[in-house]
């Protein structure tokens, strides 16, 4: 009933996290995030602070991923993958665009991943896969069960599943420590602490009975609560999750929205109804009840971009520049 377009698609598979990429889609698991290293048997050799050296890996290096899975590298690999946008973009972020064989058919930034060898969208190309014959395959949020079939086909595959900016961050480094770009990886980690300080800075003078209520939409009726780094991301702007008494991703009891009563509304541009040809603002304004809201009384229905916030990546802290600006803007351009 809902025609969403590409930008949406993309945008679809991290919010509802009940499809599996393999099969129905990118489902985001319930494990926590685990995308720390394993004991290695050769620590990462790093430079000392101020020597000027690169920051360079000590190959083998053991490491384990969200699914439990322990796989050790024997030296960084040239050829590599990505089934999931939030990984492209790490790729690209740490300068791996010569190494990346492969990215799903969702990949839209940077503009290079357009051109690049496609291997699936909602349900991944397993042929183009192996044909890619990547060293290493990395993904977000696959199902244990979808990665161990990925897995019996040969496919050397790593996956993700952070559940935090700052496990967003610690994924990054550690993708640098499999690739040998550590260095690339600190430098974006550190723009990265460097938005989120800025964010923190500026609304840390809120005191609680002050902060704003922040409702999120990003597919007609859907929303999200607790245990996402959404949840974290309104948190860390100010404000308050409208519907943080649930968990996950789920839609929407609208006399829930219409008790909790948002200061806020946040809802993403890229969605239109097919029938009506209607925005997602227009929806959410015209719905019974809805116009008793304190953010539509307010003109407080605003716009963000969807690919910042879904995407747990180099960019997430953007959007969380994105959301504060939105819901304090008095504080964040002062």
């Amino acid at each position: 009933m809902k025609a969403l377009n590409k930008t949406w698609s993309v945008l679809l598979v991290a919010i509802l996290m009940a499809l599996a990429l393999i099969g129905c889609g990118d489902k985001e698991a319930a494990p926590k995030d685990t995308t720390q290293p394993a004991q290695q048997e050769e620590q990462n050799n790093e430079a000392p602070a101020g020597s000027g050296e690169e920051l360079k890996t000590t190959y083998p290096l053991t490491v384990k991923d969200s699914t439990g899975v322990e796989m050790t590298f024997e030296k960084a690999p040239a050829k590599i993958a990505s089934l999931t946008p939030s990984e492209t973009e790490k790729l690209f972020a740490l300068g791996l665009d010569e190494e990346i064989v492969g990215v799903s058919d969702n990949d839209d930034y940077p503009e290079a991943a357009k051109s690049k060898p496609k291997l699936g969208g909602f349900q991944v190309n397993e042929e183009a896969i192996i044909a890619a014959d990547a060293d290493v395959v990395f993904a977000a949020s696959m199902n244990a069960q979808n990665a161990e079939k990925l897995r019996e086909l040969g496919v050397t595959l790593f996956v993700n599943d952070p559940k935090t900016i700052d496990a967003v961050m610690e994924n990054i480094e550690l993708i640098g420590q499999i690739t040998d770009r550590q260095a690339e990886a600190k430098a974006v980690v550190d723009q990265m602490k460097q938005e989120l300080a800025t964010v923190t800075e500026a609304v840390k003078a809120v005191k609680d009975e002050d902060k704003k209520k922040v409702y999120v939409e990003f597919s007609p009726g859907w929303t999200v609560g607790k245990g996402e780094f959404m949840d974290e991301i309104i948190t860390l702007a100010g404000g308050v999750n409208a519907a943080g008494d649930a968990e996950g991703w789920f839609e929407i009891s609208e006399e829930n929205i219409i008790a909790a009563n948002p200061d806020v509304i946040l809802y993403t541009d890229d969605v239109v109804d097919e029938a009506t040809k209607k925005t997602l603002d227009q929806l959410i304004k015209e719905r019974g009840g809805w116009d008793q809201i304190e953010a539509i009384k307010n003109d407080q229905v605003i716009s963000v971009d969807a690919n910042l916030l879904s995407r747990p990546g180099p960019r997430v802290t953007q959007g969380l520049v994105e959301v504060a600006k939105a819901v304090y803007p008095e504080l964040m351009n002062p």
